[in-house]
């Protein structure tokens, strides 16, 4: 009869056989956040322990955090393409900067519980989620695998918010509340249009042999989808200046100036009146 400590030691041979045999490249999701908490330190006062840091101090830190990501992007990368990656998104983090400031702006005007554009970028969630999504398509763009997936999930767990970095997304997005937003992959969304929670841009088909393929809705300029709206398929496109209302179940186009919602039935009855069984349905 095998002993305990016969069994763990095979066990243990084992898993060794495993990460020998495995992708050895992937960077700690806790390196991923350290990163992308340092990025938005430099690039927003707001976020950092340093807010009123002098030029060459900023200078300084952007170069640490650079040189932090060629350290994340070295495994994942070919050989030879860590340097030229890290280059170009170093080259893109003004107009990244930009955007996010845009974002944070629309935020700001779209909500009227927000007092300030400081109180949107130090503690909204949309905008962190928008933020953390933005470093992630960029770097999902210049071919980086696996980093992006880990950044949106950095900020999935943080926020409840679900984007993946491959969507496309415009300028001035705005996300109000947020917990429960889940955007697909190809989904495209264009600019000025407005989330609320739950929303959820996905697919009708979760079937491996659709990858590599729109599977996921383009949603318009100035378009506006309200709580637990859901919108579904490739093919799908709202047109620009829609209102799709909450709850909400679309899986077909929509042309630009619509408003789609839904009815329901609202039953008010005294308790001492007794319950019927459809009652407790859920």
């Amino acid at each position: 009869m095998s002993q305990p400590h016969d069994r763990v030691h095979a066990f243990a041979a084992l898993l060794a056989e495993e990460r020998l045999a495995g992708d050895r490249g992937f960077p700690l999701k806790r390196d991923v956040a350290v990163f992308v908490d340092e990025l938005l330190g430099i690039l927003f006062g707001q976020l950092s322990e340093g807010a009123a840091g002098t030029a060459d101090e900023l200078q300084a830190r952007l170069t640490l955090a650079v040189h932090d990501l060629r350290h994340l992007v070295a495994p994942l990368a070919e050989p030879g393409e860590a340097g030229r990656i890290v280059d170009a998104f170093a080259a893109a983090l003004p107009a990244i900067h930009d955007r996010l400031q845009q974002d944070a702006q629309a935020i700001a005007e779209g909500d009227p519980a927000a007092e300030s554009l400081d109180e949107v970028i130090a503690a909204y969630p949309g905008f962190l989620a928008i933020a953390i999504h933005r470093i992630a398509h960029e770097l999902c763009g210049l071919g980086v695998r696996i980093l992006p997936r880990l950044l949106a999930e950095v900020a999935h767990t943080r926020t409840g918010i679900d984007i993946h970095p491959g969507a496309t997304i415009g300028r001035s997005f705005c996300i109000d509340h947020g917990t429960g937003i889940v955007i697909g992959e190809t989904a495209v969304i264009g600019n000025d249009v407005k989330l609320y929670q739950g929303v959820t841009l996905g697919a009708l088909s979760v079937a491996k042999s659709a990858a590599g393929t729109k599977r996921h809705p383009t949603i318009e300029d100035r378009v506006v989808l309200y709580a637990n709206a859901t919108v579904l398929g490739g093919d799908t496109v709202v047109g620009h200046d829609s209102v799709v209302g909450g709850n909400v179940f679309l899986t077909g186009s929509l042309p630009p100036d619509s408003v789609v919602y839904q009815t329901s039935q609202v039953r008010v009855r005294r308790v001492r009146d007794g319950f019927e069984d459809s009652d407790f349905v859920i």
